[in-house]
């Protein structure tokens, strides 16, 4: 965690343990108050105009390439986007088989975030050396036997999404219409035998949780505390029974008090969903068009709202699997509802994760999975299509425009980061203010500043859209023992400085 200091100036770059790129720059006064914390993000990508002349049928393969972490939660919500593009349904076996291998990925995603890259500031500590703060500690607080049993269960997941999708990073099986094509019997009977370790695997962890964190009340304080809670709106997909589905369903909308106030088709989305642009960072910051923008504020007349595990969870009436439902229950009971801690996100995670792993079992269990038939081919004129899955970061939207040609028009973007920004950013200043005023700035205490956005698990390379007229680039020489020597600075209008 490389870390700048002035008297009235804290600035940590790079942030660290998430996708993408970041920094985090805090401003002190004269007594050592934190007056504004910033959580920036400096890297752009500029996907959705990259997009623009390419074929439709292109963007699977072209989204999946944002991200090497989760390119099917991308290929999956382009591939559904086209479905609706294209106005064609795909037949019952092509939609199991991609809801299978989406599952698949989120069991395998949830893991990596919990053992990787969240779970080190519980398992091993928050204020723990930074050496020991990954996943080699994590790996000795817990033992071998269980790091190799996380490093088996990731492998034979991620074996299973190149069984059906052709390959883990970038996907190739998502088809307007499909998929590439179907599951035999023998990759049918491969996914159960997993299926059922994963199951067990997702329990284990669970109790893993409970043992070390819940157990502990130290971290139920710190879950608890008010420096890690916000009241805020919350978003996620859910079933005809109010129930989470990562795959399919409509997009509900509850207040801080846990009542529904939306409930809407994903295609209807910008009807609910507006962006906004900050100057201090490439990062859109999602809001609710109802009640509007109110700024970085908390409460029911604030139109910032959260997604991923946590906002989930608030927004679903019960899980649709006994043992995930089961874990639900006891969360809710120890916590209430709707839930506002934003570390408790990592217990939600690891809820989905049993959810996840259920569903597989139930998917590859159903012997239509293996039916030959897996595309409707397509044939009406393409216009216009939205697709939307519940990402493990959140809710994940693409929105295409075509011409009659089937070639993008114009793109839009709305990933899980993007809807969690305003909050994000929020929980960072809380933390910073409630952790570093007036006292003495240690490593240990930065750590925690950063847990404060590590519990959403960002993917800040997803979520970078926002494109001034000149891109603003700060050029830094180092010298070997990391202190700055120069600085070359081109502003957003263009002006370059030297420092």
């Amino acid at each position: 965690m490389p870390v700048e200091t002035t008297t009235r100036r804290i600035t940590i770059d790079p942030i660290t343990r998430l996708e993408g790129h970041g920094k985090i720059e805090i401003f002190l006064d004269d007594d050592g108050q934190v007056e504004r914390a910033y959580f920036q993000v400096p890297e752009l990508r500029g996907f959705e105009k990259f997009a623009q002349g390419r074929p439709a049928e292109d963007m699977p393969q072209i989204t999946s390439r944002i991200c090497g972490v989760c390119p099917t939660a991308h290929h999956m919500a382009a591939t559904r986007a086209l479905d609706n593009l294209y106005q064609v349904t795909p037949p019952p076996a092509a939609q199991k088989i991609r809801e299978l291998v989406f599952n698949t990925f989120m069991a395998e995603d949830h893991a990596l975030h919990f053992y990787f890259l969240g779970g080190p500031d519980f398992v091993v500590g928050p204020q723990a050396p930074a050496a020991e703060r990954n996943v080699l500690g994590v790996v000795a607080r817990v033992g071998v036997e269980t790091g190799k049993a996380v490093i088996s269960m990731r492998r034979k997941l991620r074996e299973l999404t190149t069984l059906a999708a052709g390959k883990t990073v970038h996907p190739v099986f998502g088809l307007p219409g499909g998929v590439a094509k179907p599951l035999t019997e023998a990759d049918r009977q491969r996914f159960r035998e997993v299926a059922a370790e994963a199951v067990d695997f997702a329990q284990f962890t669970l109790e893993t949780f409970e043992k070390i964190v819940l157990e502990n009340s130290d971290y139920g304080d710190l879950i608890t505390g008010g420096v890690f809670t916000h009241r805020t709106h919350y978003m996620g997909m859910v079933d005809s029974n109010n129930q989470v589905n990562f795959y399919q369903g409509s997009l509900r909308v509850v207040t801080p008090e846990g009542k529904e106030v939306a409930k809407f088709a994903p295609e209807k989305y910008l009807d609910y969903i507006a962006e906004h642009v900050e100057p201090w960072s490439y990062m859109k910051f999602c809001y609710l068009k109802q009640p509007g923008w109110k700024g970085f504020m908390e409460g029911a007349d604030s139109g910032v709202f959260a997604v991923a595990p946590l906002a989930r969870l608030n927004v679903t009436e019960g899980m649709p699997t006994p043992l995930a439902q089961q874990a639900y229950e006891k969360y809710i009971k120890t916590l209430g509802k709707p839930v506002h801690h934003t570390l408790a996100t990592h217990w939600a995670r690891i809820i989905e994760l049993i959810y996840a792993t259920e569903r597989m079992k139930q998917l590859a269990d159903d012997p239509e999975i293996t039916d030959p038939n897996v595309r409707t081919i397509p044939t009406a004129t393409p216009r216009e299509g939205v697709g939307v899955v519940e990402a493990p970061r959140g809710t994940l939207i693409h929105h295409y425009k075509t011409d009659e040609r089937g070639l993008i028009t114009a793109a839009n973007l709305i990933v899980a980061s993007q809807n969690n920004a305003a909050r994000m950013s929020m929980s960072v200043e809380k933390a910073a203010k409630g952790l570093l005023s007036g006292r003495e700035i240690s490593e240990g205490l930065l750590n925690m500043v950063e847990m404060a956005f590590r519990a959403y698990d960002p993917c800040l390379g997803c979520a970078t859209h926002s494109l001034p007229g000149s891109m603003p680039l700060s050029v830094r020489v180092r010298g070997r023992d990391g202190e700055t020597l120069s600085m070359l600075v081109r502003d957003a209008d263009g002006a370059i400085r030297r420092s």
